[in-house]
């Protein structure tokens, strides 16, 4: 997480919890409230904000849906989340978020926030299969990197390059097929009866399986449909946090769009803009990037938006039809056209070792927070008295 990002989060927390153990006059008590949520909002707007300027303002930055990037995505979404739990819980009488409209609003969060676990199981194992794309790749640049080049290193680079591209260009439909995939955040433990009783009874989604009809862009449109703009003096309550926990719904649509996950066929027509809810015109601009890049990807039919893999498919394309045109010995000019996409394929697959573990680190941290909050705010639900959803 970046420096300047954890101090500002540090503070934030730290000022909530100083403000709730003063004793205040209720005026003053109002006044503050709402100088909190004013001040969380601007923190959720200028996360986007950074986000956005670093696609643009600096060229030598991250790319936009790259895994660096993802990874900042990621740090402010888990900041976001520590801060929207401190705004509503921290220090509050539960009594206060039992009541109209939190008490609807907030089971509709965590409807979101169970749906979004099924997201980051999914996209685990859309990892998994970009791991496999990287380990094509690292084969066709160890045939081509040796020289002179022969007949059987193009041959055996050819090969893997024609699975990476042919994988690359039906992931969607092929995570479709077969038998179900199953993947668990849970941890890790023996076959005892104790454990396996824990484990039920922890959260359903910790014993996690990818259904064959399951559907990532389906699952998001089930996040996003009931959102809608604050009403009235909602915008400016206790419940604007509420509204603004819309980043989640953007992040896990980054995702599903970034990386291949079981059935994204729609996802552009699942997912519509939500102006209205007010998260300002970074997060706007992020969103409008990224479809128009869905529509582009939809219309070219391959594989996800995440830019390490864009530029992969790019240059196994380009190199097949060197491998298909290729006779001993090559023009010594093509040679070095190809010596540079092959240097520039090994330094893909160098930022993906060093990138993708990290990655699903993260979406595995981003999972048990989420599974985390979600008990702690249906605890804070139950005790006043407005326990709407039973505890799965």
């Amino acid at each position: 997480m970046p420096a300047t990002t954890e101090n500002n989060q540090g503070s934030f927390l730290g000022r909530i919890s100083i403000r709730r153990n003063q004793v205040m006059s209720m005026d003053g008590s109002h006044d503050q409230e709402l100088e909190d949520l004013e001040l969380f909002q601007r923190h959720v707007g200028d996360r986007f904000s950074d986000l956005l300027s670093s696609t643009t303002e600096d060229p030598s930055s991250d790319a936009l849906l790259s895994i660096a990037w993802l990874r900042k995505l990621l740090d402010e979404l888990l900041c976001c989340e520590a801060e929207f739990k401190a705004v509503l819980m921290m220090g509050r009488d539960p009594s206060q978020i039992s009541k109209p409209p939190l008490d609807r609003l907030l089971p509709e969060f965590l409807d979101r926030v169970v749906k979004s676990l099924d997201v980051c199981n999914a996209v685990a194992l859309g990892l998994d299969a970009v791991k496999n794309l990287q380990r094509l790749a690292e084969i066709a640049v160890a045939a081509l990197e040796p020289r002179p080049i022969g007949d059987g290193q193009v041959r055996r680079a050819k090969k893997a390059l024609n699975s990476l591209v042919t994988a690359m260009l039906h992931e969607d439909g092929n995570n479709t097929k077969g038998t179900e995939r199953s993947r668990s955040f849970g941890r890790r433990g023996g076959g005892n009866n104790t454990n396996k009783e824990r484990s039920a009874a922890s959260f359903r989604s910790m014993s996690w399986t990818m259904a064959r009809n399951w559907s990532a862009a389906k699952q998001i449109h089930a996040m996003s449909s009931n959102l809608q703009a604050p009403r009235g003096g909602e915008a400016s309550g206790l419940a604007s946090p509420v509204y603004n926990g819309y980043y989640l719904v953007f992040v896990m649509w980054t995702l599903v769009a970034a990386i291949p996950c079981q059935e994204r066929n729609g996802l552009g027509t699942h997912f519509s803009l939500q102006r209205a809810i007010g998260l300002g015109p970074a997060h706007d601009g992020l969103q409008e990037k990224i479809a128009e890049e869905w529509k582009k990807k939809e219309k070219k039919g391959s594989v996800g938006l995440l830019e390490e893999m864009q530029k992969m498919e790019k240059l196994g394309q380009s190199l097949i039809e060197f491998a298909d045109s290729f006779q001993f010995p090559a023009e010594t000019e093509r040679l070095d056209e190809v010596k540079g996409q092959v240097e520039e394929l090994g330094e893909i697959c160098r930022k993906m070792e060093e990138g993708l573990e990290p990655l699903q680190q993260q979406i595995r941290e981003v999972f048990h927070r989420l599974v985390r909050s979600r008990t702690e705010f249906l605890l804070v639900l139950e005790q006043g008295g407005k326990l709407s959803t039973p505890a799965l």
